[in-house]
């Protein structure tokens, strides 16, 4: 499992198969239920967690305790490299939203690794420069368009599959995980999913939702 889990990494990637063996020998083998924390703000952290399988989600609480959710992990991603690079303790939360196995570093032997081969330290900058640049864009969308261009950008990202010019998508998430990912509340979401599938825009069923009007939802995008 270690050496799948090395091998699908983007920032084990560049290295040659016998020094995924190795970085796989250093990887604990780490299994979480669906609920179960990864770990906790203020934690004594110093661990990076590669996820094999599953999905992890990333939230903060807000001062009345209301989840703020900041990116959801699937396989191949990682999280805790604040804590190995810096040595504070996290300010976010990490819980399992399925079950998961995760290949876990100690700090020690992430220096190690990076020592040995510079390109993994460049490949996480790398993507921790991207999650910033993510993190600025939707920044941008939070302040600047309204809950159903917000809706709408977000279910024209989901992956889709496409029968007569009809897009249907699967809500990866519940709906009220997703409204905090929009930055806004249930209630308000379900007002804009309403509102797209009185229009014609949508049909919704749970969790499936079919794209009727995909050239409006980007139209949508395009004017907020």
């Amino acid at each position: 499992m270690d050496d799948t889990c090395v091998a699908r990494v983007p920032i084990f990637a560049s290295l040659s198969p016998a020094d995924q063996q190795l970085v796989a020998g250093l990887a604990r083998s780490t299994h979480l239920s669906r609920g179960d924390a990864a770990y906790s703000a203020h934690d004594r952290v110093s661990r990076l967690m590669v996820l094999h399988q599953g999905r992890l989600k990333i939230f903060r609480l807000s001062p009345d305790g209301a989840e703020q959710l900041i990116r959801v992990l699937e396989p191949g991603d990682f999280t805790g490299e604040t804590a190995v690079l810096t040595g504070r303790r996290p300010d976010d939360y990490a819980t399992a939203l399925d079950d998961c196995q995760l290949c876990v570093f100690r700090h020690d032997d992430l220096e190690k690794l990076i020592a040995r081969h510079p390109a993994i330290g460049l490949q996480i900058l790398a993507t921790l420069s991207q999650r910033l640049s993510d993190t600025e864009q939707r920044l941008n969308a939070l302040t600047s368009r309204d809950v159903d261009t917000r809706l709408a950008d977000y279910l024209l990202a989901l992956p889709s599959t496409w029968t007569h010019g009809i897009a249907e998508v699967t809500l990866p998430l519940p709906k009220k995980d997703i409204a905090s990912l929009l930055d806004t509340t249930p209630e308000t979401l379900s007002r804009a999913f309403r509102r797209l599938s009185a229009d014609g825009v949508i049909a919704i069923n749970a969790r499936r939702v079919q794209v009727r009007q995909p050239e409006r939802l980007q139209e949508l995008v395009d004017e907020g």
